[in-house]
């Protein structure tokens, strides 16, 4: 009977997690460029309401 070749299957349980990851990446760059193309339009610092104290009338 065969051994088994567990560095290889090791191996290739690595390849295939990088190559998740790699698509992971990737998916996120494509989809992260949408949103950060509006959220730098809106500006999200200025959009913060002001908290002003209310003056004092006399």
């Amino acid at each position: 009977m065969a051994k088994p070749n567990y560095q290889f299957e090791k191996r290739q349980r690595e390849l295939k997690k990088i190559k998740q990851q790699e698509e992971k990446r990737l998916k996120k760059l494509a989809g992260g460029n949408a949103t950060e193309a509006t959220e730098g339009a809106d500006a999200p610092e200025s959009d913060a309401p002001e908290t002003t104290t209310p003056e004092k009338t006399p």
